[in-house]
């Protein structure tokens, strides 16, 4: 069952070597520890518990293999050789079983085994991401202090002022953030004023590794996970400078609103810069993830009062969709997130009430930790415009 399960390769040559099959057996256990142990306990599974895998590949170490220190992490395979000394790729395996008489496989049995081999490590390896359910109960009676709100939900910068007539919890609440997935035409659209930004180990040239990649992978679970009908717009407005990338991309993204009027949340995925010394990342479930912050414009200065030319008729609708984002990273999803940022400008953000710009990493995490990321960020959003809670 498990060889069928996890290496159908193997499963087909004994099952197709007919008279071969106990010389075929005794060859690959002796190459392949983990079958040779499963197969050497399956006739006890009608009288204990089949181990789980973890057991088995536990069981396997302390007999010599490499899966047990392959597992914990804190070694690398070598030569590209999840299996360890066990593979049919090791020279002195293939002598050894010539020297008891055995035939050595020809290269496309090799090839099959190590295929196999490779893919049953990777997915014993592999950490799938599992959604949370409420981990806290934020209080929200203590929130009705403006006080108390400010130095839990928010950093207001030097720049700008905000008052309790916009950050009010009751406020806040109130606005009903859930779409329906039904209809025609997509209904989020995620872009990037900032589509240069690259991570610790992108590849220059590779949008796949920048934050574009980021965006493609938020996009996928969105529509495979979730549901959602999802327009991830390319345009690149950085390239040459970034100081007038927010006016370069308006245009374009008011065309895309245009053309599809269905698009109810606008998402501008960004990545932050922090110095070298900061690192954003946390261990979410065994996955090294990325932090990540919201962050709002107040289209008002310190300094000047509101910017009349830089109006936002959405801003409460702005203010609202980040509040209630960040509400479920801190139940679901506890040191996730950073605490929003209020800026003095309006960063495009006056397009759609549920218009949202993301801060997700900094140029120093890795671009796993960034991908990693797209998976809570993703069931957040889900959490807050499908109004369900878990």
């Amino acid at each position: 069952m498990l060889s069928r399960q996890f290496m159908p390769g193997i499963a087909f040559a004994v099952e197709s070597a007919r008279g071969s099959s106990l010389f075929l057996k005794e060859q690959i256990t002796a190459q392949f520890p983990f079958y040779g142990y499963a197969a050497k306990n399956s006739g006890q599974a009608e009288e204990a518990d089949v181990p789980d895998f973890r057991t088995i590949i536990l069981a396997e170490a302390e007999e010599g293999g490499s899966y047990g220190e392959e597992l914990s992490g804190e070694t690398e395979p070598s030569g590209g050789n999840p299996g360890g000394a066990g593979s049919m790729g090791n020279a002195s395996a293939g002598d050894a079983g010539a020297a008891e008489g055995y035939p050595v496989p020809d290269e496309s049995m090799e090839e099959l085994l190590r295929a196999e081999n490779e893919l049953a490590a990777a997915g014993m390896q592999q950490n799938v991401f599992v959604p949370h359910t409420r981990q806290n109960q934020v209080d929200l009676e203590a929130l009705s202090s403006y006080e108390t709100l400010i130095q839990q939900f928010y950093t207001v910068d030097g720049n700008t002022v905000a008052g309790s007539d916009q950050l009010n919890v009751g406020k806040l609440l109130e606005k009903d953030m859930r779409i329906s997935k039904e209809g025609e035409g997509p209904q989020i659209l995620i872009y990037h004023t900032h589509s240069q930004e690259a991570f610790a180990d992108s590849v220059p040239g590779d949008a796949g590794t920048s934050i574009m990649g980021v965006g493609e992978h938020l996009t996928e679970i969105l529509r495979e996970t979730y549901g959602y009908n999802v327009l991830h717009h390319l345009g690149q407005y950085d390239t040459e400078s970034r100081d007038d990338s927010y006016s370069a991309a308006l245009s374009d993204i008011e065309q895309v609103l245009k053309e599809y009027p269905s698009i109810q949340v606008v998402i501008d995925l960004h990545r932050d810069e922090m110095p070298e010394t900061t690192r954003l990342v946390m261990d979410l479930d065994g996955r090294p993830t990325a932090r990540f912050m919201f962050f709002n414009g107040l289209s008002r200065t310190r300094k000047t009062g509101n910017i009349a030319y830089l109006y936002n008729e959405n801003l409460d609708g702005n203010l609202a969709f980040s509040f209630q984002m960040q509400l479920k990273a801190m139940e679901y999803y506890p040191n996730l997130t950073r605490r929003i940022y209020l800026k003095g400008y309006r960063y495009n953000m006056h397009l759609k009430p549920r218009s949202l710009l993301v801060e997700l990493g900094a140029q120093n995490n890795t671009v796993e930790e960034a991908m990693n990321a797209c998976d809570p960020l993703a069931h957040i959003l889900d959490l807050v415009l499908s109004g369900e809670a878990e």
